[in-house]
């Protein structure tokens, strides 16, 4: 089976050369694809995406306005041919090397979807924010009790969905509500979701990350209404 890795960009010009080169050197999966979508970056990051990464392997899609990562996912979705689709950030806060692991229990027809987790991975743990780490788990509490799911990250990047699952899902969020939005599309599917530990590397703000405690209203927000009401 072969995979498309859809990576949302937005600012991510010191880092897009390394995260494109690690996606690249993983040789246990076949990579059909990589789907690099910008929303609208303001640092140079369109100039460097339209200059290089001119190969075969790459597609490269463009926002007008900055939206979100939900609308970049939106659009990477849509133009996705592989067997499997992949999320994968482009800040190196996930490590493209876990992927083989990620895609495993779809390549055994174990799963039709698989998440990561940052919190059951025995690999290596930045050690940053004590109150995000809180939040996630609530949202991920929260997150379980609409939709029957025993998920322990659900607003883990690392995402994989089988091309006939992901084709049974239309993203309405257009920001970071597309991680609870797309958990609950995902459990009303007569679908096998399993989750795999991984490493995490996370960043600062003043290294660039850009979720904020507004994401965390809207996260809530998309939980109930995808969860609850749909």
């Amino acid at each position: 089976m072969n995979i498309s890795i859809v990576i949302p960009i937005f600012n991510e010009k010191e880092t897009l050369h390394e995260i494109v080169g690690r996606v690249r050197a993983v040789e246990a999966m076949d990579v059909k694809e990589i789907i690099l979508v910008d929303d609208c970056s303001t640092d140079g990051t369109r100039a460097l995406l339209e200059s290089e990464f001119n190969e075969p392997i790459f597609k490269k899609l463009y926002h007008e306005v900055n939206q979100g990562k939900g609308a970049a996912l939106r659009t990477g979705f849509a133009a996705a041919t592989g067997d499997i689709v992949a999320v994968q950030d482009a800040d190196l806060e996930y490590d493209p090397a876990e992927l083989p692991g990620l895609i495993r229990p779809i390549i055994n027809d174990q799963a039709d979807v698989v998440f990561g987790s940052r919190f059951v991975g025995g690999g290596a743990h930045r050690v940053v924010f004590f109150w995000h780490m809180l939040g996630n788990k609530f949202l991920t509490l929260l997150s379980n009790m609409m939709t029957n799911l025993n998920l322990t990250d659900m607003e883990c990047c690392y995402k994989l969905f089988r091309r006939e699952v992901m084709d049974q899902i239309t993203i309405e969020e257009d920001r970071f509500g597309v991680e609870p939005e797309l958990t609950a599309k995902v459990s009303k599917l007569n679908v096998r979701i399993y989750e795999v530990g991984i490493s995490y590397y996370g960043r600062t703000y003043d290294e660039g990350k850009k979720i904020g405690w507004k994401d965390g209203v809207r996260a809530i927000y998309a939980i109930m209404k995808y969860g609850l009401f749909r």
